[in-house]
């Protein structure tokens, strides 16, 4: 059986480290068996779900290069949710109910008072007809509760190992509001088994909604004939790096910010959310394939992961470090550096933490340049011996090693002047690299203490 995985989230905010967490390690477990991926998006909160929301979803995996091979939206199946709920009302196992919210929640108080779980008490079920149409003669419209079994519910969960929960212990859930809209844990099941999902793999927030949610994929197939029920795998929550839990609300962490706002490379992200939580070292990547390579499930702690931006940021640098011209020339050009080459990009990468970084020492090379000047005479003396052009990379040992010859002087005392003269600054690239990038006649003039 090919491996069906997917991806289903609600376009009610922005994508955060989290959420792309579990999209990313859907993806690498789908490429590593050579199966599917599938982009969902759970989006029947009406209210909250916003087209921008969506197509800022798409761009985000887009950036991050996880593509699906397949697309749903919920929205688009709601007659097929209508005739699930049917099947199952005529089995018996979706009941109406009729209680109003401030009642339940009299009820939840109640027991949780004496100590006990809040648990439905199924009285919706000791209606009779008559009872029913008292309340809906009243106005009242009912919310449908699942019925569930009250025998044991238990799976190997690939993360967790194994799980069990009594049946007995869990409250029959809602999955028909009153207004008729299904509700996720109805809408979940029904698409993962008309879709052919076999893996679930999603946040151990969802553990106690797996349990119900075998009950449903059972029902379903009791009633429709239906597929497996998949295989689950819940993974540790992301936290940022105080411990605090992760929001799309609060925009925390998101996706869109990390790329726009902090230059962050879609390959230090990817490198960073793959091996977090693992038993792999985090270690640059600059291919997904790589991770694909290197993925295992079965490496994934039960251990809370931390999310931590400096980390990244360390990250991001070390990518940068090895990543060739062409993979960044359409960054820098989007920066208005059109006329930045290779040589000029093998020059300043070791010196870089985000690509627009570069602008920087764009403009040390190729625009007017304030030279710091602390000893005149030194650097009049150091420019009569430049070097005519052309100029290469071993003109900077050239030049450097006649000035010594010339002044005596060697170290630190020989190479800051020079720097703080020819960048303006104290530290940087390697002067070998740049200094054919200055070129003779900006150099001459910098060292003179003029701008150019």
């Amino acid at each position: 059986m090919s491996v069906a995985v997917r991806f289903a989230p609600s376009p009610t905010g922005l994508l955060h480290v989290g959420n792309v967490r579990l999209a990313l390690v859907n993806w690498l477990f789908a490429r590593k068996a050579g199966g599917n991926f599938l982009l969902r998006l759970d989006d029947t909160d009406e209210e909250r779900s916003k087209p921008e929301y969506a197509e800022g979803i798409e761009r985000d995996l887009t950036w991050l290069g996880l593509t699906w091979d397949r697309f749903a939206r919920e929205s688009d199946r709601y007659g097929r949710y209508d005739e699930v709920a049917a099947a199952l009302k005529a089995s018996g196992r979706l009941y109406p109910c009729y209680e109003t919210p401030e009642e339940l929640n009299l009820k939840r108080a109640s027991l949780v008072s004496q100590g006990r779980p809040p648990i439905y008490d199924r009285a919706a079920l000791r209606l009779g007809d008559a009872d029913r149409a008292r309340l809906e003669s009243e106005g009242r419209k009912p919310h449908w509760r699942f019925k569930l079994e009250h025998t044991p519910v238990e799976w190997t969960d690939l993360v967790r190992g194994p799980v069990h929960f009594e049946g007995a212990a869990l409250s029959d859930p809602v999955l028909i509001r009153e207004d008729g809209r299904p509700l996720y844990t109805l809408t979940s099941v029904v698409d993962d088994a008309d879709l052919a999902i076999t893996h679930v793999i999603r946040g151990e927030d969802h553990v106690a909604n797996t349990a119900v949610q075998i009950q449903i994929f059972e029902a379903l197939t009791n009633s429709e004939g239906g597929g497996a029920v998949p295989v689950f795998a819940h993974l540790p929550l992301l936290t940022d790096a105080t411990g605090q839990g992760l929001s799309k609300r609060l925009g925390s962490l998101s996706v869109a910010s990390l790329r726009e706002e902090e230059g962050i490379e879609p390959m230090a992200l990817a490198s960073l959310l793959a091996k977090l939580g693992t038993s792999d070292a985090i270690e640059p990547r600059l291919t997904l394939d790589e991770l694909v390579a290197e993925f295992d499930i079965a490496k994934v702690s039960r251990a809370t992961p931390k999310f931590d931006p400096e980390e990244l940021l360390r990250l991001n640098a070390r990518i940068l470090h090895l990543l060739p011209f062409e993979r960044v020339a359409g960054e820098l050009a989007a920066l208005g550096l059109d006329d930045a080459d290779a040589a000029f990009w093998e020059a300043v990468r070791p010196n870089l933490s985000r690509v627009a970084e570069a602008r920087d020492w764009w403009a040390v090379t190729h625009a007017p340049v304030a030279p710091a000047v602390d000893d005149p005479a030194f650097l009049i003396e150091a420019a009569a011996l430049l070097p005519e052009e052309p100029w290469d990379l071993s003109t900077w040992g050239t030049w450097t090693g006649a000035v010594k010859a010339k002044t005596g002087r060697k170290g630190k005392d020989l190479f800051l002047p020079l720097r703080r003269a020819l960048t303006g600054r104290d530290h940087g690239p390697e002067l070998k690299n740049l200094l054919p990038l200055i070129g003779r006649t900006r150099a001459e003039k910098r060292l003179a203490g003029e701008t150019a």
